[in-house]
C-alpha cells in the first residue's frame, strides 16, 4: 500500500500540503469537469484514485496534475 495514504491527514498536510487527499468534488473542480465525469473515469479506471474505507474515493493532487496534463494534450489533439 502507498505510504502516503497511511499518513494521518494532519501529518500528510504538514509534510506535503499538495498531497492532502482531495474529494471527488474537489478533484472535479481542479480538473474543470463535473463530479459525474470524475465518477465515470473512476469506474472506467481512467484516473488514478484511492479508496478510503471501501467506498470513499480520494485523489492525490500530484496524480491529478499528471492526469490533467495528459487530458489537456488529448483534447488539443482532437
Amino acid at each position: 500500500m502507498n505510504q502516503r495514504a497511511l499518513l494521518e491527514p494532519n501529518e500528510s498536510a504538514a509534510l506535503h500540503p499538495e498531497e492532502y487527499p482531495l474529494t471527488v468534488r474537489e478533484a472535479a473542480k481542479y480538473l474543470g469537469v463535473s463530479p459525474q465525469s470524475v465518477y465515470l473515469w473512476v469506474e472506467r479506471k481512467q484516473i488514478p484514485h484511492l479508496r478510503v474505507m471501501g467506498r470513499n474515493i480520494r485523489f492525490l493532487k500530484s496524480d491529478l496534475e499528471t492526469f490533467r496534463a495528459s487530458f489537456k494534450q488529448e483534447m488539443e489533439n482532437e
